[in-house]
């Protein structure tokens, strides 16, 4: 697959919760020299990035992260901010618990007001594969296939575990048609991002894969 077919499903990630803004303007730096598909950054970033890149590279932020138990409503007003302050894509954590207790009703209206706050904006659903038996991961491709939302995306990289293949064939096997697929976590190389974009993800989140062509200057 050619590496620039892969650098353009790329979201260039970096939420670690020390990063600076040396460190964000680098990401937002290298999104652009490589044609990444955006970066996608702490939310108390997006404004400053925004300004930075312009229209160069679209701003991509997340919501209820890591760990997606915070209620609707501050769902909601994090991702009316993040909107405001110039985000193009929200990346969203579901309630995992809401999962374990079957609470399909209230995750689809979370996911529906979350995406009504998005303004029209791209909305990616985090549901924690890792977390979830393969019975949950289904009813949630089922739940995100009717909420609205964009895509549907495996993880956050914070719960001990990251995209696998298996996950993302099951995703798309079970998604509806007009549903994306976003494999986040442990991508750590160009094979990594071939195999999972083979398997039906449309995105990729990482912050390897760049790293991986810069370093070995493959372009």
């Amino acid at each position: 697959m050619d590496i620039k077919t892969i650098l353009a499903a790329v979201d260039h990630t970096l939420l670690a919760q020390g990063a600076t803004w040396e460190q964000i303007r680098d990401v937002c730096d290298d999104g652009i020299k490589y044609g990444a598909a955006s970066v996608c950054i702490p939310a108390s970033y997006v404004a400053q990035a925004k300004s930075y890149v312009g229209d160069k590279l679209p701003v991509c932020t997340v919501i209820g992260f890591p760990n997606g138990y915070s209620t609707t409503a501050a769902k909601c007003f994090e991702t009316e901010d993040a909107v405001k302050n110039g985000a193009d894509e929200i990346d969203m954590v579901i309630n995992i618990g809401w999962v374990k207790d079957r609470k399909w009703d209230e995750l689809l209206a979370e996911i529906k007001a979350v995406k009504a706050a998005c303004g029209g904006k791209l909305l990616k659903v985090i549901i924690e594969t890792c977390l979830l038996t393969d019975e949950e991961k289904i009813k949630l491709c089922e739940l995100v296939s009717a909420s609205g939302a964009e895509y549907i995306k495996t993880s956050t990289g914070f719960a001990g575990g990251g995209a696998t293949r298996e996950d993302v064939a099951l995703f798309a096997a079970h998604v509806a048609p007009h549903v994306k697929i976003k494999a986040a976590g442990g991508i750590a190389s160009l094979q990594d991002a071939e195999d999972f974009l083979n398997l039906g993800a449309s995105r990729l989140g990482t912050s390897r894969v760049v790293k991986a062509v810069k370093d070995q200057n493959l372009l």
